[in-house]
C-alpha cells in the first residue's frame, strides 16, 4: 500500500494542500474529484516528488515504510516509472515530438533496467500491442504526430506501465478524448488494474466516470479532502454539501421542448472538402447538407477524425470547399479575403481553449473589443465592453486585468463575451466546455441558454460529451467518416438512436446509475 498521511503543501507561503490524507491499495481504484484548484493535481505531483521549487511539503507518502518526501532527488528517480507512473492530461505535451514512440518506451526499460536498445525495443512492443496499437499498423518507428489524440494516450500508457509500477496515476486522461475513445483507455485502466494489481489513483471532474471506474472516492475542495468513502454509498448519501453540490451539478439538463424553426439561417449543400495526404487523399467532408435555424441550437457530434471542425471551419469561412455551397442569410460564404466584413460579423466562434485563443499581452478591453475591426469600432466601445462583462457575470473593472488573472470558467466566459459584443447571428461552439468542471460547466450552459434566449442566437454546438448536448441542443447531428448519418431532435437521437453507430456512441456515455441519484 501506497499512504499518504497528513499532506500538506504551501507554495509562497500560502497552503494549497492542507493535511491530505489517502490510501492507495493494490488492486483498487481510488477517484479523486473535485474543481479546477481545489488542489487534485498538487496532490499527484507531491506524490511523484515534482512540486515546483517554491513549494514546500509536509506530512508523509510512505511506500514501503519510506517516506518520499524526504529523499533525495536521485533516490526519486529510481521510483518515478518504475515503482510510481503518471499519465498526463495532453499527450501531445507529455510525449517527445522529437523521439519515435518505439524509443519513447524502450527508453524507460533502458533507464530502469539497463537493458539494451534490441531488447528495450522487443519490450516496447510488446506493451504497444497490449495497449491496442499492435504491430504492424503501428510500427515503432511513427511520431507523436502520426497518431490521434486516443493512439497517443495509449502510447502515455504504455510509458507509464512499462516497468508494471505499483501505483499508477492518471490525471484527467480522458478529458479531451470523445466517448467511445474515452470508454476504450477507461476499459484499459480496468484491465491494468486487474491484471497487474497495481492501485489507480483517477483524478478526473467527470462524477459520471468516477462512477463507473473507482472502488473508493475522495472529494476535495480548497486543498482538503471534505469526503471519502466507498463510491457507491458516498453518490448515494453525500453527507458533506460541497459533494451535494457536485452531483447536482453533473446531473444532465432535462431535454428542451421541440420547436419548429421555419426561417433558415444557415445552409450548407452537398459540401466536399479533400486534403492531400502521404497516403494519396483523404475526403474530411462528403457531401454534407444541413440547416441552422434562426433561434435553433444543433449539436454537432462524433468521433475524433470524423470532420466536425472541418465543417465548423467551412461554415466560418476558414476553410474552402472543392464543391458544394454554404451561405448565411442567403449570402454565400466563401473562404479567404473576398468574404464581406459584414457578413463575417455575422458569425463568431468560442474554442475550447480561451487560454490559447486570447493574446496575453493585452487587457480584457482590448480582447473584447476585437471584433470591432469588422463593424468599426463605435464611440461607446468601452460601455459596450461593461455590458458584455456584465451579461456574463463579470465585473465591468475586470476589463483592465489580464488573461491570466481569471480562472477557466471565468476565461470561457470572457470568450462568450468576446463572440457576442457585436451581436451575431451565429456563434459556434467548439469542445467550449468540454475542459471545465462539473459545476463551472453547469453555470457555463445556464449562461448559453439565457443568452440564447435574449439576442435570439444561433448556436452550432460541437461537443463529445452528449450529456452536454443532451442540455443545450434542439437538435442533433450525427457524424461518421465526413458524413451526416443520422440527425433528428436531441432528446430523440439520444434516447433511441437508430444508426449504429449512433448507438455505439450513446452506449459509450459515462453515466451514474439512476439509483445512486
Amino acid at each position: 500500500m501506497i499512504r499518504v498521511a497528513d499532506l500538506s503543501v504551501a507554495l509562497d507561503g500560502r497552503r494549497v494542500l492542507d493535511r491530505v490524507s489517502l490510501d492507495l491499495a493494490p488492486g483498487q481504484v481510488t477517484g479523486l474529484v473535485g474543481e479546477s484548484g481545489s488542489g487534485k493535481s498538487m496532490t499527484a505531483l507531491a506524490v511523484m516528488g515534482l512540486l515546483p521549487r517554491r513549494a514546500r511539503a509536509m506530512g508523509q507518502v510512505t511506500l514501503e515504510g519510506r517516506n518520499l518526501l524526504a529523499l533525495p532527488e536521485r533516490e526519486l528517480c529510481r521510483i518515478r516509472g518504475a515503482r510510481i507512473g503518471m499519465i498526463f492530461q495532453e499527450p501531445m505535451t507529455a510525449l517527445n515530438p522529437l523521439m519515435t514512440i518505439g524509443d519513447q518506451v524502450a527508453e524507460v526499460l533502458r533507464l530502469h533496467r539497463g537493458l539494451d536498445r534490441r531488447a528495450a525495443l522487443a519490450q516496447a512492443r510488446e506493451r504497444l500491442d497490449r495497449m491496442g496499437l499492435p504491430a504492424p499498423r503501428f510500427p515503432l518507428g511513427l511520431y507523436p504526430h502520426e497518431l490521434s489524440g486516443g493512439q497517443r494516450q495509449r502510447v502515455s500508457i504504455a510509458l507509464a506501465i512499462a516497468l508494471r509500477p505499483d501505483l499508477l496515476i492518471a490525471d484527467e486522461p480522458t478529458t479531451a478524448l470523445d466517448v467511445t475513445t474515452q470508454a476504450r483507455i477507461l476499459d484499459l485502466l480496468k484491465d491494468l488494474v486487474r491484471d497487474e494489481g497495481m492501485a489507480l489513483l483517477l483524478i478526473t471532474h467527470d462524477l459520471a466516470v468516477v462512477a463507473g471506474m473507482a472502488d473508493r472516492v475522495a472529494v476535495m475542495q480548497d486543498g482538503r479532502i471534505v469526503e471519502e468513502g466507498p463510491t457507491g454509498p458516498l453518490f448515494r448519501h453525500p453527507r458533506h454539501p460541497y459533494t451535494r453540490q457536485l452531483l447536482d451539478a453533473s446531473r444532465p439538463a432535462p431535454a428542451r421542448p421541440p420547436h419548429g424553426f421555419p426561417t433558415p439561417l444557415v445552409q450548407v449543400a452537398g459540401a466536399v472538402r479533400d486534403y492531400r495526404t502521404a497516403n494519396g487523399g483523404l475526403r474530411a467532408l462528403d457531401g454534407i447538407s444541413l440547416t441552422i435555424g434562426r433561434g435553433e441550437s444543433v449539436g454537432l457530434v462524433g468521433e475524433s477524425g470524423c470532420g466536425k471542425s472541418t465543417l465548423a471551419r467551412a461554415i466560418l469561412g476558414l476553410e474552402p470547399l472543392q464543391a458544394g455551397r454554404i451561405t448565411l442569410d442567403g449570402q454565400e460564404v466563401a473562404a479567404g479575403h473576398r468574404m464581406p466584413r459584414g457578413l463575417r460579423a455575422r458569425m463568431q466562434v468560442v474554442f475550447q481553449d480561451p487560454f490559447g485563443s486570447f493574446d496575453p499581452r493585452w487587457r480584457v478591453d482590448r480582447l473584447l473589443a476585437e471584433p470591432f475591426h469588422l463593424t468599426g469600432r463605435p464611440p461607446d466601445w468601452r460601455d459596450r465592453v461593461a455590458t458584455a462583462l456584465a451579461e456574463v457575470g463579470l465585473q465591468p473593472t475586470d476589463a483592465r486585468k489580464f488573461i491570466h488573472q481569471f480562472s477557466g470558467g471565468q476565461r470561457q466566459r470572457l470568450a462568450i463575451a468576446r463572440a457576442l459584443i457585436i451581436r451575431p447571428a451565429l456563434i459556434v461552439l467548439d469542445e467550449a466546455v468540454s475542459a471545465l468542471d462539473v459545476r463551472v460547466r453547469a453555470q457555463v450552459l445556464d449562461l448559453l441558454a439565457r443568452l440564447q434566449r435574449d439576442h435570439g442566437l444561433s448556436y452550432l454546438f460541437i461537443s463529445h460529451d452528449l450529456s452536454v448536448v443532451r442540455g443545450i441542443t434542439d437538435r442533433v447531428l450525427v457524424m461518421q467518416a465526413g458524413r451526416i448519418v443520422e440527425e433528428g431532435p436531441t432528446q430523440r437521437i439520444l434516447d433511441t438512436p437508430r444508426h449504429d453507430h449512433s448507438r455505439s456512441l450513446v452506449a459509450a456515455i459515462p453515466a451514474i446509475p439512476k439509483d445512486w441519484l
